[in-house]
């Protein structure tokens, strides 16, 4: 195949704070996906993950284990990589922040910034999210919380360096303008360019000097560098990049990247941060960045004190590695977030692999035994029937590859399952068996057997960069080997005569739900036990949160407040907004337009017909445009997710709470 050039893609990498999920996994597989299919369609490909490794939350964690920081992310990237290693992920380095040769270049780059005034010093003052590491401005919060994680933030203030970054940002916008194919999928360029670069970018903070854990500032030993500068900067160090201008071959070769694959809520410091920190390097920038959505747990949160949470090797124990891959690659929209369940997994497992493949791959491997010995042959007796089938399986790779082109990788692995669907309905339409019983027609039975064996090899060479295991059982069934791209548009290279396997291996074996419900819920409940937690620990736990307690108020400060039950009459959503609802409250005789940031918690449908709690003396203000007379009460836990507080009794709209 013509070598169609370098592709190097990364992965974000993963933050050493703990074992990722399930959801974090798919972000590797999905990029293991997109590099083996980029190296069969003839790519010299690199793919480069990695750990992330410093920073306060990790000090903070450390000293609970009572271990180094070092010791800490040590065992932690040995679990990460030992996860990316079970998902048979194909990349070609494992960078860590740790490394020496990348704390020494950014070392470099922090004083070749400096150097040449993009950094300064000062110091900062405002609001700081720890799980985050991110400060903030009042102005930039969300419902007075973190606009990132939700969290509670706490006023800090530091000596800091700061990069310039106003300086960069038309130079960014212009960019990102001439550019459309930068910023994937589009409604992530629509959220940077808004919310962020046309309001006008601050300075950003680049060091710290509240924790030790992070990359020393060579000319300053009071500060570390703070995380942006030093995990972004690892797409260039892992290849080779040297600040000082001795960048190596490698490096040349694979800069800029084609791809940065990353979870849509980093994608800011991606599209922002890391463009503006190379063009203040004079290097150019990544030509696409591609924030993927997340991966949901279709039952509620996955949860530490739940114990619910469900990790790779979780899901691998159950159904196997390429079960897994398939499950998550083929069930992630391309723009909205995805759904995992056990009862999902189970159908899926069930009626894609166990039915439409595995039954397709036995059932023609066992008919070609029965009436052939397992000879395949080709007696070249052609039916009308048979064009289509020739037509589909010949054609797949033009729709695959298209779909991959636009990194559409589960509507990818669809036109691959409907080849061979297509077989079976083949298998349908041609009645083998039926053919079986008239001697006379044994060559054409021996002709439909082939078309199939062939249909089935082509969808199985399509299908190796998602599912590379499966793949390659098929292939060795056949008796043959995984073809390349160029020889998947060709109906009929399956040389004639092959014997396949006598005793067909089952693919995937169909299960049944009820068991695998029953049996994560044993391993969850052993989790809890292992963790010295029972259930009703847990459950103890979950109902309690402490927050920060406010200034006393006096019983006059309290009698100035009028609270009473409302009933909700009607509401809609606020025009322009994506958090609004505007709420029609009926309050004795009266109505009052309330406006309330709740739209991720309820629909306007929920919320008619509602008794809710209401603050109706709050002086009206206008939100996104819309006047709001009062305010709902909402109780909110330490994830930030909300509920209307509602009277226990029915209660009459307009009485009095106090």
């Amino acid at each position: 195949m013509t070598n169609k050039g370098k592709y190097y893609i990364t992965t974000a990498i993963a933050y050493t704070s703990g074992k990722p999920h399930i959801g974090n996994s798919y972000e590797i597989v999905l990029a293991d996906s997109i590099a083996r299919f980029k190296r069969k369609d003839g790519y010299d490909v690199f793919f480069q993950t990695g750990t992330d490794e410093h920073g306060q939350k990790i000090e903070l964690k450390a000293a609970e284990a009572g271990i180094t920081p070092k010791e800490y992310v040590d065992n932690v990237a040995g679990t990460i990589k030992g996860l990316w290693n079970l998902m048979d992920t194909s990349y070609d380095k494992f960078i860590r922040t740790t490394d020496d040769f990348h704390e020494k270049q950014v070392q470099k780059i922090f004083k070749r910034l400096y150097d040449q005034g993009d950094i300064y010093k000062g110091a900062y003052e405002g609001l700081y999210c720890t799980p985050c590491e991110s400060f903030w401005t009042e102005s930039q919060l969300v419902d007075g919380k973190c606009p990132d994680c939700g969290r509670e933030v706490k006023p800090a203030k530091e000596e800091a360096y700061f990069f310039k970054m106003s300086k960069y940002a038309d130079r960014l916008i212009e960019h990102i303008n001439t550019h459309p194919e930068f910023i994937q999928p589009v409604s992530r360029k629509n959220e940077m360019m808004n919310n962020f670069l046309l309001p006008g970018l601050q300075d950003l903070c680049v060091s710290r000097t509240s924790f030790q854990w992070g990359i020393p500032v060579d000319f300053d030993d009071k500060h570390v560098v703070y995380v942006w500068l030093d995990a972004l900067t690892n797409y260039i160090t892992g290849i080779g990049y040297d600040a000082d201008g001795n960048s190596t071959d490698q490096y040349k070769k694979l800069w800029p990247a084609d791809l940065h694959l990353i979870g849509k809520d980093i994608i800011r410091f991606h599209t922002i941060y890391w463009p503006i920190f190379l063009m203040a390097l004079g290097e150019p920038l990544p030509k696409q960045v591609f924030g993927h959505p997340w991966l949901l747990q279709g039952d509620g949160k996955m949860s530490k004190s739940k114990g619910n949470v469900i990790y790779a090797d979780d899901l691998v124990d159950f159904f196997g590695v390429d079960a897994v891959r398939y499950f998550v690659l083929h069930e992630m929209p391309f723009e909205n977030d995805g759904v995992i369940s056990w009862e999902l997994l189970v159908e899926r497992l069930n009626s894609d692999l166990a039915n439409t493949l595995g039954n397709l791959v036995n059932r023609t491997i066992s008919m070609s035994n029965k009436y052939f010995d397992g000879i395949v042959t080709d007696k070249g007796i052609v039916e009308e029937v048979d064009a289509d089938l020739k037509a589909v399986a010949a054609g797949t790779y033009d729709k695959v590859a298209a779909k991959m082109e636009e990194l559409r990788v589960a509507d990818a692995i669809t036109e691959i399952f409907a080849l061979f669907k297509r077989c079976n309905k083949y298998i349908d339409e041609t009645e083998p068996w039926v053919l079986a019983k008239d001697e006379a027609k044994k060559d054409r039975l021996a002709t439909v057997l082939y078309n199939l064996v062939e249909g089935i090899l082509i969808g199985a060479s399509l299908l190796e960069p998602f599912m590379p295991d499966t793949a390659k059982k098929i292939a060795e069934q056949l008796n043959t080997r995984i073809r390349d791209f160029e020889e998947t548009k060709t109906f009929g290279l399956y040389e004639s005569g092959t014997k396949v396997t006598e005793k067909p291996e089952i693919l995937f074996a169909r299960l049944d739900v009820k068991e695998v419900v029953e049996k994560a819920e044993a391993m969850f409940e052993q989790r809890r036990q292992e963790a010295g937690e029972t259930e009703e620990q847990d459950a103890a736990l979950e109902d309690v949160i402490d927050i920060e307690r406010k200034p006393e108020i006096t019983f006059e400060d309290f009698e100035k407040m009028q609270f009473q039950v409302g009933k909700i009459i009607a509401c809609e959503e606020v025009p322009k907004s994506k958090k609004l609802l505007c709420s029609k409250v009926q309050i004795g005789s009266e109505v009052k337009q309330i406006v309330s940031g709740i739209k991720a918690y309820y629909s306007p449908e929920e919320m008619v017909g509602k008794k809710v709690m209401v603050l109706v003396n709050l002086k009206p203000a206008k939100l996104a445009g819309v006047l709001s007379e009062g305010m709902l009460l909402c109780a909110e836990d330490d994830k930030g997710n909300l509920a209307l507080l509602t009277p226990e009794k029915e209660m009459p709209a307009g009485a009095e709470i106090c």
